[in-house]
């Protein structure tokens, strides 16, 4: 029996909605070195979209991002039905086909993007690479419905150069919200027994110090092992590979805004000895620590 599908013609109450000019696109997204990465080439904003319904038996060529943050409704892709509820959102690959329409008595609120780019397909498949079924969920943050609104209102000014590249660098932000949500809520969200993001802190802290493994974990209160392994997931790094990374950083800026010789900053950061600290520098920067302040304090 065929499914029975309510559709609108007209458009919803409150809607808002922006497509680029086919012109836009072709003769400066696609061509300019910082827009054709990834770019916005639709985007808006249904409230309560009652009978909004959409079949696309081929697809499209661009991928399409829905964010649902009120109401409910569903999406077909690849033969599967997943009912789609507030704070969730779906990414549509390009070229799949799909329809998807919102829930008659409880209709979605959703903000939508489509999107193309050189790095489109690869951030695309970063972010399924972390869901399930088309279908995560995110949890609501008002800084992304922000970078969202930063998106739209400066795109309604024109489209300058300068505007088309500063709107699309929001956009990778507004993605890596999507992507990595646990660091974009981090702020807001902290944990108190998170240990791995207490330890940061206190390698932050004791950042002029000599800190052992030992001490790390002791602190975590976990084994050595159980919290290196914990860590390392974490950062990708180990505990005190980390924390030289963290002296190194420290070290830039001390070679930037200070007159401290090389030995005395590795004093200062709790290396005894200013060879090994300048064959760490090295390792990490690519350059020695007096080739570093040259380079960067001549403004090459």
């Amino acid at each position: 029996m065929k499914e029975k599908v309510f559709r609108k013609k007209e458009g919803f109450e409150g809607q808002r909605l922006i497509v680029l000019p086919k012109k836009i696109t072709t003769d400066f997204l696609m061509k300019d070195p910082v827009t054709r990465q990834v770019y916005i080439t639709d985007i808006g904003y249904y409230p309560k979209a009652r009978y909004h319904y959409m079949e696309r038996s081929g697809g499209v060529s661009q991928y399409i991002l829905i964010y649902c943050v009120e109401g409910s409704g569903w999406i077909d892709i690849h033969k599967k039905r997943t009912e789609i509820t507030p704070s969730r959102f779906v990414v549509i690959p390009a070229g799949v086909p799909h329809k998807y329409a919102a829930n008659e008595k409880d209709p979605w609120t959703i903000y939508w993007i489509h999107f193309k780019g050189e790095l489109a397909g690869y951030i695309v498949d970063l972010i399924l690479q972390h869901t399930k079924n088309y279908k995560p969920d995110l949890t609501y943050n008002e800084n992304r419905i922000k970078l969202f609104e930063e998106i739209y209102t400066n795109l309604e000014k024109g489209y300058s150069g300068d505007n088309l590249r500063y709107v699309n660098m929001i956009f990778y932000h507004f993605l890596s919200s999507i992507l990595y949500e646990e660091k974009f809520n981090y702020v807001e969200n902290k944990k108190e027994n998170d240990v791995i993001a207490g330890t940061i802190e206190l390698m932050q802290k004791k950042i002029h110090t000599i800190f052992t493994l030992q001490e790390f974990a002791d602190f975590a209160k976990l084994s050595v092992s159980h919290f290196s392994a914990v860590f390392r997931e974490r950062t990708g790094y180990s505990p005190i590979e980390y924390f030289n990374h963290l002296k190194i950083q420290k070290a830039c800026q001390y070679l930037l805004f200070t007159t401290m010789t090389v030995k005395e900053m590795a004093a200062n950061l709790g290396v005894d000895d200013q060879y090994y600290f300048s064959r760490m520098f090295s390792k990490l920067m690519g350059v020695s620590p007096i080739e570093y302040r040259k380079k960067n304090k001549s403004g090459k």
